[in-house]
């Protein structure tokens, strides 16, 4: 996935808003609360996502994927897809929209029905 595929899936979810921040990251909010990165990576495009306890367990040691700098090391479950073996951009999708509904069903039932998201 580029850059730019990235930025443009995200912008196709609900009550999103994107931000260039942290030394030209593209950052992905829903409200106030990030869901998505895309940056820290010595100039390379890195994916990075809040992940479930299991997805962190289970992908953390695959090859391209590590613990999220910064985030990971302050205790957070966040993963970054970093080298081309990480995973398939349908996987990468999935996982951003995990993050997002994740982060998404953390905000009030206010806050969500005022942006517009319907959760299962």
């Amino acid at each position: 996935m580029t850059r730019e595929e990235f930025n443009a899936f995200c912008a196709t979810l609900t009550g999103t808003h994107h931000v260039v921040q942290w030394g030209d990251a593209d950052v992905w909010k829903v409200g106030t609360k990030v869901f998505a990165i895309c940056g820290w990576n010595e100039g390379r495009d890195a994916f990075t996502f809040k992940a479930s306890e299991l997805a962190y367990e289970v992908l953390q040691d695959q090859p391209g994927i590590r613990p999220a700098p910064y985030l990971a090391s302050r205790g957070l479950k966040w993963l970054q897809v970093h080298a081309a073996k990480g995973m398939s951009d349908d996987s990468l999708r999935e996982h951003i929209v995990a993050s997002y509904e994740m982060v998404a069903r953390n905000l009030t039932k206010k806050a969500r029905a005022e942006l517009g998201i319907v959760l299962d």
